[in-house]
């Protein structure tokens, strides 16, 4: 064989032996493309699992917070109607008390009533009459604060006195004249203002700073 035969052959058997080579890289590369293609499917669907897996987790914990939500607005219902129910029992039944501190003084005008029937004394009605007040009133007093006010003589004071009426007479300063209704005081605070006749100073008598004065002039 010729020397040119021979290389040309050599030269064949180097390219038949790189094709080889070539072809069972590339079966090399396309398997181990499929293993990292299964490896990625495989890493898709397990994140795919575990999505699902924490998507099912949040539905329940929405849903146990959303039935906490509904308990909870439930009981705040139950609570605001409880409260509105005591609120307004509170409301009507607020004398009881003084309403059966009543009863006893109510008892004792019935039996005054019945007792004006038959009697021949009237002093005897009056008497009973009498007794009944100051009772009810030592109770109203004693037991609750309430204060009557307003006797002829006082000084007139506008924030507790209702003045309905006036006289110019000879008084140093506005008093009471006459007290058409008294007045009520539950413990500092006036419930009723009394209605009074006021007298008005006509002038002729001095107060008693301005006395005081003239008297320390005349000295």
């Amino acid at each position: 064989m010729s020397k040119e035969k021979h290389h040309h052959h050599e030269e064949h058997k180097h390219e038949e032996h790189e094709n080889v080579q070539n072809a069972v890289a590339q079966e090399n590369e396309k398997k181990e493309n499929a293993e990292v293609q299964e490896e990625k499917t495989l890493s898709a669907e397990e994140k795919i699992a575990e999505l699902e897996k924490q998507i099912d987790e949040l539905k329940k914990d929405n849903a146990d917070l959303k039935d906490q939500v509904l308990r909870r607005a439930a009981d705040f219902d139950n609570y605001r109607k409880r409260a509105i129910q005591e609120k307004q029992e509170a409301f009507d039944f607020a004398n009881t008390n003084l309403l059966k501190d009543l009863l006893e003084s109510l008892d004792n005008f019935d039996r005054t009533v019945e007792a004006a029937a038959t009697a021949t004394d009237p002093k005897s009605i009056a008497d009973g009459v009498t007794m009944i007040n100051k009772s009810l009133i030592s109770m109203l007093e004693n037991k609750y604060n309430l204060v009557a006010y307003g006797v002829a003589g006082d000084a007139f004071d506008p924030d507790i006195h209702e003045a309905i009426g006036s006289s110019q007479d000879p008084v140093a300063s506005p008093v009471l004249k006459v007290v058409y209704l008294k007045g009520y005081k539950l413990k500092d605070r006036v419930i009723r203002h009394a209605k009074v006749m006021v007298s008005m100073p006509d002038g002729t008598v001095n107060p008693p700073s301005e006395e005081k004065k003239e008297t320390e002039e005349q000295k």
